[in-house]
């Protein structure tokens, strides 16, 4: 691979989400850099923005087929990618014309992780209802909120040494999950794929994985951390809800998508599950009139909802600011980023 033209026009899109590093560049490599907040520009202003960048580093904005061809932005050499999800970069675009595509891996899980056992909690003790009620004067109106934290068997919330939790992405993520888990004394299933028989020679929690039925019937806490992909799509819908305890709490800190939001609230409604989180949602930003998590009816039930900010920590912007930086020294030195995915 021929090396990289010595001065570089770098296009960072969306510096709202992680703030940019000081882009020391190995010598004798220079650059101009243009940077933008997140201003959810439409297509023809990714176009004009990315027009003459050798570089772009960006984190969820679409980069497609159009904005990615070579008349549009025809100087583009590698896309640096602030986050470990790709699902927005068209990859196969990418390696059509030779783009170098790189993200950094891992470096939020230390944060996901700790927020999705914080969604557990919520969840299991119904904070975010009693929150609700607390404040609106229903304790006093009632004398008791107490059953407020019963599930949809009619018992109070049960403790950590109680929880089977089945933890659905065994990534960086789901083995952080499995760590913190365990030391809270919760038994831990780590799932096969949907549809595939485990390979017990996989590991996951010592003991190989569960078929991803059985995380279904047998977990009390359901984890998800996996990626969107066109096969997770959807993962957990009427079908899988069902399959599942009506002690059951649902944590998805992975992509919008792979839970059917609709269906899930059907389910808290109907009490098939005792309650759930939701970090993610198929549309982002998400609001009332595009999630059915969001809608003023669902205000009565167990359903703890964060606006897509599991990975939010000091320490990931340090991480993602490091792996940043060494993607672009390792393509710009031996023209292959530290975590290439294109």
């Amino acid at each position: 691979m021929s090396q990289p033209d010595t001065h570089h026009t770098i296009v960072a899109l969306e510096t709202f989400f992680c703030p940019l590093p000081d882009l020391q560049l190995p010598a004798p490599h220079t650059c101009e850099v243009r940077e933008y907040t997140r201003t959810k520009p439409d297509i023809n202003e990714i176009a004009e923005r990315i027009r003459d960048a050798n570089i772009v580093i960006m984190t969820t904005l679409p980069l497609g087929a159009k904005v990615l061809s070579a008349d549009v932005s025809p100087h583009l050499k590698v896309i640096a990618v602030v986050a470990s999800g790709t699902d927005s970069v068209d990859l196969a675009a990418c390696r059509a014309r030779g783009i170098v595509v790189a993200n950094t891996p891992h470096c939020n899980a230390t944060a996901v992780a700790e927020h999705a056992i914080a969604s557990y909690f919520a969840a299991r003790r119904s904070i975010a209802l009693t929150h609700t009620l607390t404040r609106s004067g229903e304790w006093p109106r009632r004398g008791t909120l107490l059953r407020t934290l019963n599930g949809p068997d009619g018992n109070p919330p049960r403790t950590c040494r109680d929880e089977v939790l089945g933890i659905v992405g065994y990534g960086a993520v789901g083995r952080k999950i499995e760590s913190t888990a365990q030391a809270l004394g919760m038994k831990t299933l780590i799932a096969a794929r949907k549809g595939v028989a485990p390979s017990y020679s996989e590991g996951g929690g010592g003991g190989g994985r569960t078929p991803f039925e059985t995380i279904l019937a047998e977990a009390s806490v359901i984890v998800l951390c996996l990626p969107r992909s066109p096969e997770t799509l959807n993962l957990i819908s009427d079908a899988e809800l069902a399959g599942m305890r009506s002690c059951a709490v649902l944590v998805n800190v992975s992509r919008g998508g792979i839970v059917d939001e609709a269906a899930l609230v059907k389910a808290l409604r109907r009490g098939t599950i005792a309650g759930a989180a939701a970090d993610v949602y198929l549309e982002e930003p998400a609001g009332p009139e595009s999630s059915p998590l969001l809608v003023p009816d669902t205000a009565d039930l167990n359903l703890v909802t964060t606006p897509h900010v599991a990975w939010c920590a000091a320490d990931t912007n340090d991480n993602y600011n490091r792996a940043l930086m060494e993607n672009l020294a390792g393509w710009l030195t031996t023209g292959r980023p530290k975590y290439p995915v294109v």
